[in-house]
């Protein structure tokens, strides 16, 4: 079988623990750059990364890699690469592209040269002049970055956040793969209780019962490739079989969240419900400030309101100061959060033991982290 040249897409900030993710399944020759883990494996690979990675955005194919300083370079190494073997005769093929910092600047240009050339290509392979493009989806895409061009196959289709679980959304709902991403730089396990006192619609609960229960995130979905002719079915259905018996539904789950918002716990409710936690997760209306979780040594991961408008600032400021309060209550509890405001450690009261830049959309936040202390020895530590 062949021996692909994979690459693992992320938000900035979260190629280490999309790298990390791939080590855990046996990908150990992860490569972290900008944006993206590098990685090698088969067609069966892509099946089982596409239904496994947490905090990635999407899995792609490296097609190739190549100088670009003309069209004329972009249109020959374009060509030159094997789209016989992954595009049939009447696959889509559609081509997206970017550029930064390469005399290519023009986006759509760039698009054109690159469909020519596997246009190209295909004629001499398929024998046609004519490619319908009514089977299959193929999303080609061109990055141009230094001068150089970096050809991928998509093979996942809409983005890897896409669970399937949240059929409703809150005004500002979190990405479910930086939800993931939050809950594993936090370390928690399935042994501590966890909980988010502003859930909003519930996702990083969801996405906790999903890690604790070791839930393929990508079990109730479906992907471009599957009906890609290059990777037979039944490496599909060995993955997903795979994965269903990896499941472990009979692990206790302690976690629970809460909101000021009705209408967002209604739709919590809703997406726990389609995710098939409704016995296993409980939320409540509740303000910030009155929430007490159950148990010791817990975490609370939460994404607090940012107070984008200046009317909500100190809605926002008295939001963060009760939940300082809070975490004086709870001496053996974790405590994290992400968000946007710039003061968050002044408002909260205390300094934390460390935080991350990333990025939640296009908005620049931290991730303060407060680390408490670390579980009895028959507890799974901390680390």
């Amino acid at each position: 079988m062949a021996r692909l040249q994979l690459i693992a897409t992320s938000a900035m900030g979260l190629e280490a623990v999309v790298a990390r993710e791939l080590k855990q399944l046996g990908y150990e020759d992860a490569r972290v750059d900008n944006g993206r883990v590098f990685f090698t494996g088969d067609y069966i690979d892509i099946c089982r990364c596409n239904l496994w990675l947490r905090s990635s955005d999407r899995v792609l194919v490296n097609m190739g890699e190549f100088p670009a300083t003309t069209f004329d370079e972009l249109f020959e190494g374009t060509k030159a690469l094997p789209w016989e073997e992954w595009i049939p005769a009447n696959g889509e093929f559609p081509v997206e592209g970017r550029s930064q910092k390469s005399q290519l600047s023009s986006v759509p240009a760039s698009q054109g040269i690159v469909k020519k050339a596997i246009v190209e290509k295909l004629k001499l392979t398929h024998h046609t002049e004519w490619f319908p493009e009514n089977g299959a989806r193929y999303v080609v895409e061109v990055i141009l970055l230094n001068d150089r061009a970096l050809i991928t196959l998509d093979t996942t289709g809409p983005g890897l956040h896409k669970r399937g679980y949240r059929k409703l959304v809150t005004e500002a709902p979190l990405k479910e793969t930086l939800a993931a991403a939050l809950i594993q730089l936090s370390r928690w396990n399935v042994s501590r209780p966890f909980y988010d006192p502003c859930c909003g619609s519930g996702t990083m609960l969801i996405e906790a019962a999903m890690i604790g229960w070791n839930i393929a995130p990508g079990l109730r979905r479906t992907f471009n490739s599957e009906n890609w002719d290059v990777i037979p079915a039944e490496l599909w259905e060995q993955a997903r079989e795979e994965a269903f018996d990896a499941v472990r539904d009979d692990v206790p789950l302690q976690i629970s969240g809460s909101d000021i918002d009705p209408e967002a716990i209604e739709v919590a409710q809703a997406a726990i419900k389609s995710a098939g936690f409704a016995k296993d997760i409980e939320v409540s209306v509740l303000p910030a400030h009155r929430a007490r979780p159950q148990g010791e040594y817990g975490v609370i991961i939460t994404n607090p309101p940012y107070g984008e408008r200046l009317s909500e600032e100190k809605e926002v400021q008295k939001l963060l100061r009760s939940l300082g309060r809070s975490y004086l209550d709870m001496p053996t509890w974790s405590f994290f959060a992400i968000t946007s405001t710039k003061a968050f450690e002044e408002y909260f009261g205390h300094k934390a033991d460390k935080r991350r830049k990333l990025f939640n959309g296009r908005i620049e936040t931290q991730y303060y982290q407060y680390l408490g202390p670390l579980p009895p020895r028959n507890k799974t530590p901390q680390a």
